[in-house]
């Protein structure tokens, strides 16, 4: 026998003994699941303060979704977030920011010292809480109620900003439409416009808008999605305005340069907010999140202190055209 074969012999019997090892786990995990499947639902919690695991409330309601109406109310104030001036004196405008993440971001802006404008379609109650969270943190917040599809909205929008708190230094587009579709055969014209005409144009015309007002050292965020980076069957529309929206800040960034103004994006998985038991039936809703590696949805107080970090001159005056993950977690599967 050659010195080749009998080193390949060798090599074979040590990837066989390998194997053997791997096995033997395998059936030891098979035969005993560990104490965070079994007793902890598989949920990883490392924040502040423990966050809802699925089964969540089943819970469907009617468009645009309230966040008054939720049995599960989303967490968004950050209690343990401490502010330090990161956006003091900044005036901030916020897209959809009656629930969700949006009031989240709103809250923590107003915590490091913006005053800010909440814009949303017509849930007037969850605005009006948005409102008093902001005014709490001791600083001025003005609501506008309107349609980011309209382009005269929202430069009108912009405008009433401008005029009544003196300015615009941060653009945070977070207005979102999102509604599954079963197949893509079902998948209706009126549908696929009302998607595109909500995430993509209502991002066009509100930068548009604000640009012109916006000074060096100013900043847009966009809200995408981790569905915008991996696609989702059920999300097709959806999924091709957020990959739209994080091709669309990579090329506005570059185009901004000169005027000194930044552009990024934050990405989220699954959020706790009123747009999925919106969008969902309510047998999924109660599953929503259970299939990311940390196993539950983030609440927005998770996500809000991403765009923080995207708007601060000081934390991030480097970073321009970037896609920000924040999806519990990436997963081989």
């Amino acid at each position: 026998m050659s010195a080749n074969q009998t080193q390949a012999d060798q090599t074979a019997a040590e990837q066989r003994a390998i194997q053997k090892q791997v096995d033997e786990a395998d059936k030891r995990a098979k035969e005993s699941k560990s104490f965070k499947e079994d007793d902890e639902g598989g949920a990883m919690q490392a924040g502040a303060r423990r966050y809802p695991e699925p089964p969540l409330p089943a819970q469907h309601m009617a468009k645009p979704g309230s966040e008054a109406d939720l049995e599960l109310k989303p967490m968004y104030d950050a209690p343990y977030y401490k502010g330090s001036g990161k956006l003091e004196g900044k005036v901030a405008l916020i897209t959809g920011a009656d629930s969700g993440i949006g009031r989240s971001v709103a809250v923590l802006y107003a915590r490091e010292g913006a005053d800010v404008a909440v814009m949303y379609l017509n849930e007037d109650e969850d605005a009006a809480e948005t409102k008093a969270a902001v005014e709490k943190e001791g600083r001025r917040c003005v609501l506008i109620s309107g349609d980011v599809r309209d382009r005269a909205f929202c430069f009108g929008a912009v405008e009433k900003v401008v005029a009544e708190l003196g300015g615009l230094d941060i653009l945070v587009n977070n207005a979102a439409f999102q509604v599954h579709s079963p197949s893509f055969e079902e998948l209706t014209e009126e549908h696929f416009d009302e998607t595109l005409k909500t995430n993509l144009y209502g991002y066009f015309h509100m930068c548009q808008a604000a640009v012109p007002h916006m000074k060096p050292g100013s900043a847009i965020v966009n809200s995408g999605s981790v569905t915008g980076l991996m696609g989702n069957k059920d999300l097709l529309d959806y999924s091709t305005t957020k990959g739209g929206i994080h091709a669309f800040t990579r090329s506005l960034s570059t185009h901004l340069i000169p005027k000194g103004i930044r552009v990024n994006a934050v990405a989220p998985g699954p959020v706790w907010t009123p747009l999925n038991p919106s969008d969902k039936q309510a047998e999924e809703v109660a599953k929503f999140g259970a299939d990311t590696p940390m196993g539950r949805p983030a609440q927005p107080e998770e996500l809000a202190p991403a765009y923080v970090f995207l708007a601060s001159p000081q934390l991030s005056s480097y970073i321009t055209g970037e896609i920000l993950p924040v999806i519990g977690g990436y997963s081989s599967r």
